[in-house]
């Protein structure tokens, strides 16, 4: 899609109408460098074609999206193009699902299942409707997924911190070196709803320790044990389903090596963050200042000036030294270690990695009788279930202990079944993300030696459990959407579907779930009602304006250029949640939009916005993007292939 610069505002071509440079310039001198829409009076044959942009699985059902008013799509016909723009489909426009808004009344599917031959191809309605959809691929599941993982990788890449990072993505440079030698402090108090933080002054309680290293959480520099292992476990996982992707490994051990600076296994002492992400009017956080991360080393701070904790940053922990540890930490700690094991070609160091996995599942609590601890607030992670963890962290020890020949693998197994029946008894299960682990935690025990029977069977039970709730909600949706878009976390909602799914498949020979899957990541890939894929550099249309300093200040805000490629967003939220633009000093200007305001393409009470400060939609994390990666490696590797 063609593209032009003007300041920070995006401009794109419009349905085919290419707009001059001077038009261009014109345009954007009346708008005064802010957001550009160029747009067409609505018309009565006006539609939109939505279709999956990362591209198809050659042999595999297809089905794209269109919407537009009630009198244009029921007689449309289509046209499949290849890259010469010669037709090798043809058809009739599929069946109403239902209707979307007042602009796009009516939606329909569009089956492309005959189209099996790889290439490159526009989808193009014919008739009584007029639209032309991005470029897609057709292509064998491996090739299309090992591109995806691998841009998932380099986002990785440039979430590092300390002295690794990878120069050559983003600009990037060493940030946060004084994480080598960094205080820890006593656990602060914050109001019930998380938004402030009530202690006037924070308490060292030890170190220093080496907290050095590790991934940014998000579109900040904070550090959480909580979803740094959450995303470690999912790319040790990634690594055995596509051990040739390429940084994937590195990636992981780097995860899982600043996992090992939280544990200080000589007091049992596990330290949940390196940041502060809510302060006063005395103490700064670091969601105060939008600059590059390195700038937080050049700092000019004395103890007691409120930016202090932004150079010098503090670290609080989980536990305290030799107390149990909140479960829900423990298990994805363990399981984490225990993974790494499981690479490590070196038997001495898979057997360090081991120990280490050991000594943190067995500090856990047993017995919570407080709130999980995941980060602090609490509010920016909340988590209920913590079962599902240990279940994990005891399938990854006996799997470890297996490749090892320890004889304590039984007994791991034995527990791994424990904690899975006490998680299916539980009343707070949910499904696959990054506050429930335990479609990851019932696969990794169904995947091991003589499990079957009646927990077996519960397992599989609960695996379909997850997918059914998602399942009746997609049948009821226009786009066949299985996650909550008026909510928080809808687009890894979704991946964490398709993992599922994959998962199922390949644990049950059952093969219900295929096309659902397909479905799920081709809606968060582009066949939604905004025809953008969530994944930052997937096809033509994604997102160009990210809630991420480092892009916005170090890349090419206009999302032509150096890019924060592989990111994935939250994508659709609740309407309700934009009460503010979110714009902060130091910011770079940048709106972008398809040719229209997206805000034409909002219904169903769900809104998307490309616009830097729109954390609620353009916010990429390391889970996101985490279980991303996993859903497209278990794509790739054929785990839901008949």
């Amino acid at each position: 899609m063609a593209a032009a610069r003007v300041g920070c505002v995006l401009i794109r071509r419009v349905r085919g109408v290419v707009f001059s440079a001077a038009a261009v310039l014109a345009v954007a001198a009346v708008v005064g460098g802010g957001l550009t829409a160029l747009t067409e009076e609505p018309g009565a044959n006006e539609a939109v074609v939505r279709v999956d942009q990362a591209g198809y699985v050659a042999g595999a059902p297809k089905h794209a999206m269109v919407m537009g008013s009630g009198d244009a799509l029921p007689d449309a016909g289509f046209a499949v193009l290849d890259s010469q723009d010669r037709p090798v489909l043809t058809g009739r426009v599929g069946p109403r699902t239902g209707s979307w808004n007042q602009d796009f009344p009516s939606v329909h599917t569009v089956d492309l299942s005959a189209l099996t031959a790889p290439g490159t191809y526009r989808l193009t309605l014919t008739g009584t409707a007029t639209a032309t959809s991005p470029r897609f691929r057709v292509a064998p599941a491996r090739e299309l997924m090992a591109s995806l993982v691998e841009q998932n990788v380099r986002f990785f890449q440039a979430q590092r911190d300390g002295a690794e990072v990878v120069a050559d993505v983003l600009r990037r440079k060493p940030s946060h070196l004084n994480d080598r030698q960094a205080t820890v402090y006593a656990t602060p108090r914050f109001s019930a709803d998380g938004g402030s933080l009530e202690d006037r002054r924070l308490t060292p309680v030890g170190g220093p320790v080496d907290v050095s290293g590790g991934w940014f959480d998000a579109g900040d520099f904070l550090k959480f044990t909580h979803t740094a292992s959450y995303s470690v476990i999912q790319l040790f996982l990634a690594q055995r389903e596509m051990p040739a992707a390429s940084g994937l490994s590195a990636e992981a051990e780097h995860g899982v090596r600043w996992l090992d600076r939280m544990w200080d296994g000589e007091s049992g002492t596990l330290y949940a963050q390196v940041g502060l992400g809510v302060g006063n009017d005395g103490i700064g956080n670091d969601h105060d200042l939008w600059r590059l991360p390195e700038a937080d080393d050049t700092l000019q701070t004395a103890p007691g000036d409120k930016n202090h904790v932004i150079k010098h940053r503090p670290v609080f922990r989980v536990n305290e030294p030799g107390a149990p540890i909140s479960p829900n930490l423990a298990g994805r700690v363990a399981a984490a270690f225990a993974l790494a094991a499981q690479a490590e070609s070196d038997p001495t160091s898979a057997r360090r990695w081991l120990d280490k996995a050991t000594a943190v599942y067995a500090w856990a609590d047993t017995a919570p009788a407080g709130p999980l601890v995941t980060a602090y607030p609490a509010a920016f992670y909340s988590e209920d279930s913590w079962q599902d963890d240990l279940e994990l962290g005891a399938a990854e020890l006996a799997r470890a202990a297996r490749t090892l020949g320890d004889a304590r693998a039984a007994e791991w197994q034995r527990q791994a079944g424990t904690w899975a029946s006490a998680y299916l008894a539980s009343d707070t299960k949910d499904s696959f993300a990054v506050g429930d682990v335990s479609a990851l935690a019932h696969a990794e025990l169904l995947d091991s030696p003589g499990r079957g029977g009646r927990l077996a069977d519960a397992l599989k039970a609960d695996l379909r459990r997850q997918l059914a709730d998602a399942t009746d909600r997609a049948r009821q949706d226009p786009f066949g959407a299985g996650a909550v878009y008026t909510d928080f976390d809808a687009v890894p909602r979704t991946f964490g579907l398709v993992t599922t799914a994959m998962l199922h498949a390949r644990l049950t020979g059952e093969h219900q779930y295929d096309a659902f899957a397909a479905r799920q990541r081709a809606w968060a890939l582009g066949a939604n009602p905004w025809g953008s894929s969530f994944v930052i550099g997937v096809g033509e249309v994604y997102p160009h304006c990210p809630e991420h300093p480092v892009a916005n200040l170090a890349g090419s805000p206009d999302g032509t250029g150096d890019i924060l490629r592989g990111a994935v967003v939250n994508g659709p939220n609740g309407a309700y949640m934009f009460k503010e633009d979110g714009f902060m000093p130091g910011m770079r200007p940048c709106q972008a939009d398809p040719g229209r305001p997206w805000s034409d393409f909002d219904g169903h009470g769900a809104r998307y916005i490309d616009r830097v400060g729109a954390w609620q939609t353009v916010e990429p994390t390391i889970d996101f993007t985490a279980t991303a990666l996993l859903a497209f490696a278990l794509s790739g590797s054929g785990a839901g292939e008949q």
